[in-house]
């Protein structure tokens, strides 16, 4: 079977893209993808599950309970039990988290800017198409 060098240079390089661009993210921004994207979650929502937050975006439940205790102790967030089911936990966004979002965003958008300077607005349509493509065929592995 002859090697495809061009697909495995592709691999690589998002292989180091995705390597990197996580802790630049959350040095630029003060704040994880994983977190910005659950504090996201629950900006839009008045209070949700933590099972229901959790498959929301794909992570374990070890990960989300990390995350959501962490952001607890910072203050973004608030967890209380479901009074009719002790098993389920919900979350919700205090006021700090709902400020700090807004400024996460801005943080996002600047980061945004600058991964993506000098890239036209085709370059990033076509990008996203690529990858919407690519996100398609992992979905089918």
């Amino acid at each position: 079977m002859k090697m495809d060098y061009e697909a495995s240079a592709i691999l690589y390089q998002l292989l180091c893209l995705n390597k990197q661009i996580s802790p630049k993210f959350e040095r630029c921004t003060g704040i994880s993808p994983a977190r910005l994207e659950l504090l996201h979650l629950l900006f839009e929502v008045d209070e949700i599950s933590q099972t229901v937050l959790q498959k929301e975006v794909h992570i374990d439940s070890a990960a989300i309970t990390r995350h959501v205790q962490q952001m607890e102790v910072a203050g973004m967030v608030e967890r209380r039990r479901n009074p009719e089911d002790q098993r389920v936990t919900f979350v919700k966004l205090t006021e700090l988290g709902r400020e700090k979002i807004l400024a996460f965003r801005q943080e996002k958008e600047i980061f945004t800017k600058q991964l993506l300077k000098d890239f036209s607005g085709d370059d990033k349509t076509r990008i996203a198409e690529l990858l919407s493509r690519m996100q398609d065929n992992i979905r089918e592995l």
